[in-house]
């Protein structure tokens, strides 16, 4: 499985995405929500293409 990483702002640097999740925005765009694996409390995001989300519809079920 691809390792999903996305920029942690409180953390200052680029993290992997524990327990991630495909959701859609209020504009339609789809983005990857989880937390930081190093950091449980904090929340990341990272917006993925309409072709990025279908391959991850794939793998995260």
């Amino acid at each position: 499985m691809v390792e999903l990483t996305a920029y942690s702002v409180k953390l200052r640097k680029t993290v992997a995405i524990k327990d991630p999740e495909l959701v859609t925005l209020k504009n339609g765009r789809k983005a990857v929500r989880g937390v930081a694996a190093e950091d449980p409390s904090s929340k990341v995001m990272k917006i993925v293409s309409d072709k990025q989300a279908e391959e991850l519809r794939g793998m995260l079920g």
